[in-house]
């Protein structure tokens, strides 16, 4: 079931040896979306702003000590990404991603094409810190119905917010490298075919 990309990856991991260290590792599989729509002329995605996960940090640095501008510049734009999550049991990777995307964004989608699957291995800041292989497989969607950010309040521990931004700006607001990479997919597919 592993694409072309797949088993070249596979290929290369084999050839570096970490195949072996991949059989043990734990396995997270999971769904998101891209989801587009057009307001007032101009194609919009829907991104979400996740909930800060890091607690704040306590200075080691005694209080009067001078601290560098890298130290003390504040991030003042917010880390946008595009909905996902896991895949529940029995689930099908597209199924996941439409219900991600309703609970992360609060809109109704249907799926139009799958876009990539990213690979790529994390370590475990929670629990029992161990090192996860992880697929995430991303579906250009279309938006059908739904408020964006209309989400239950229980969502509010993992997204802080829902919002349209617009597509040629997406790629720029967004915090992850894989992700910026599926967006660009995204609006190479409506470029080229539409939806």
């Amino acid at each position: 079931m592993w694409s072309e990309h797949g088993s070249a990856f596979w290929k290369r991991l084999r050839n570096s040896g970490a195949v072996d260290t991949l059989s043990t590792m734990a396995r997270e599989i999971s769904a998101g979306g891209v989801v587009l729509r057009e307001i007032s002329g101009v194609w919009h995605v829907a991104l979400i702003e996740p909930q800060k996960s890091d607690p704040p940090q306590k200075s080691d640095t005694p209080k009067g000590t001078p601290r560098s501008a890298k130290t003390e510049r504040k991030s003042t734009t917010a880390v946008l990404a595009l909905p996902k999550g896991l895949v529940d049991a029995g689930e099908k990777p597209a199924a996941a991603a439409l219900r991600e995307v309703r609970e992360e964004t609060g809109v109704v989608a249907e799926v139009i094409a799958k876009l990539s699957d990213n690979k790529y291995v994390y370590v475990r800041t929670w629990g029992d810190g161990k090192r996860v292989f992880k697929i995430v497989s991303f579906y250009l969607m279309h938006y059908v119905s739904g408020e964006i950010d209309d989400i239950a309040a229980d969502m509010r521990v993992e997204v802080k917010r829902a919002l349209w931004v617009p597509l040629a700006d997406g790629a720029k607001q967004m915090a992850y490298g894989n992700e910026r990479k599926v967006l660009r997919q995204a609006q190479e597919y409506l470029e080229k075919k539409g939806l």
